[in-house]
């Protein structure tokens, strides 16, 4: 079983910490369709002829097509590649777009899960964000999907903004939680360079949460999310059982995946390949026939490499019997010498073959994870 990603890239307008390639002008959008259903035609069989098991729109914000737009797109994915029965088919959605109309729309496409960008409920976070809906808008856009027959919803919090403090983000989880939201994304606030948020940061005109009230934000926002029932499936992802999300669920556990559209990465488990992240780029490439992308072949070290920080991220962790199966074992015996001393701390449990890390491991993730890397 494989996925399928589509890379939406248009939005209104930029969020202040977005570094995903996004472009403003929706004049592109007949082009953009058209190097879309071309690309798809032209990559037919980069998953070998895997059946998908999971469709994911993303973006930028995909809640910027029509209908129309998207009924194309299934034609053209039901006629080129295998879908499997029940297959999990989300899409992206800005609250402000999801009005009682475009939800029925969506439940009779094939769409059965919806990702809402709502990041907060806090009108104060919203405009410091520069999202361009209300808090009042999240809620009837969860509504109107649940009206229309859609339940499968999750929804993105950010939580480490500036200022913020323990009351106010527990106020935000509340929120969430009163909606009855099966699962629910929530990511720290970073700075990526040649965001609007990292020149307000050397400007000086933002400061950045301490790394104590960081650990204490997210400390909050897993025993909540615990309490209510959600299983910390991983490191910024919680889910009610049943919930998980299939498609990012098969990123952390090394399936094959192909991203189609400006900036989509794709992944056959020998390599990986982008595309060029520029709309006029991507779509003169596909009209030429010779997709603009470049490709980065894995070596075993890379695809071990791989292996330790997407499933070590996850609750199901990384088996040794694998990584011995995989990689020999060689690299077995490293990997578990580097993480003896771990294990003895407490922040890696070792259950029989598997690994992952224990509630304090979380903290210090990417630490550990980075020293079991083979360099």
């Amino acid at each position: 079983m494989a996925g399928l990603y589509i890379h939406v890239p248009f939005c209104v307008k930029r969020c202040l910490y977005c570094d995903f390639y996004s472009n403003t002008d929706m004049a592109y959008k007949a082009s953009y369709l058209e190097a879309l259903l071309k690309e798809l035609e032209l990559r037919r069989t980069y998953l070998e002829g895997e059946a998908l098991e999971t469709i994911y729109l993303g973006g930028g914000t995909p809640s910027q097509l029509s209908a129309g737009d998207f009924e194309q797109i299934f034609e053209a994915i039901y006629r080129l590649f295998s879908v499997s029965s029940g297959a999990e088919v989300t899409i992206e959605a800005n609250p402000d777009d999801v009005d009682r109309s475009f939800s029925q729309q969506l439940h009779q496409l094939p769409f059965n899960r919806v990702s809402m960008g709502v990041q907060s409920f806090d009108p104060e976070d919203l405009a410091f964000l520069n999202r361009r809906h209300s808090r009042e808008q999240a809620f009837r856009a969860v509504a109107y999907c649940k009206e229309a027959g859609i339940t499968n919803l999750s929804i993105d919090l950010i939580y480490g903004l500036p200022g913020q403090t323990e009351e106010k983000w527990a106020a935000n989880i509340a929120e969430a939680l009163w909606l009855d939201i099966p699962h629910l994304s929530a990511y720290h606030l970073i700075y990526e360079k040649n965001t609007a948020l990292f020149k307000l940061l050397e400007a000086g005109k933002v400061k950045p949460v301490d790394e104590d009230t960081s650990v204490a934000l997210f400390s909050l926002l897993i025993r909540l999310l615990r309490e209510a029932g959600y299983l910390h499936y991983e490191i910024s992802n919680f889910a009610r059982p049943g919930y998980l999300s299939r498609h990012n669920s098969s990123y952390w556990t090394g399936k094959k995946y192909l991203g189609v559209g400006p900036s989509a990465h794709s992944y056959n488990g020998k390599e990986r390949e982008w595309n060029v992240a520029s709309l006029p780029g991507w779509i003169e490439g596909i009209r030429s026939g010779h997709p603009a992308l470049e490709k980065e072949p894995l070596s075993p070290d890379m695809q071990y490499n791989d292996y330790i920080i997407t499933g070590l991220r996850t609750m199901w962790g990384i088996r040794l019997d694998e990584i011995e199966q995989r990689f020999g074992a060689a690299r077995r015996n490293y990997c578990e010498k580097l993480a003896r001393p771990y294990v003895a701390q407490g922040l890696l449990r070792r259950d029989g073959e598997r690994l992952v890390f224990s509630e304090s491991g979380v903290f210090v993730s990417d630490g550990v994870m980075s020293d079991l890397l083979y360099v």
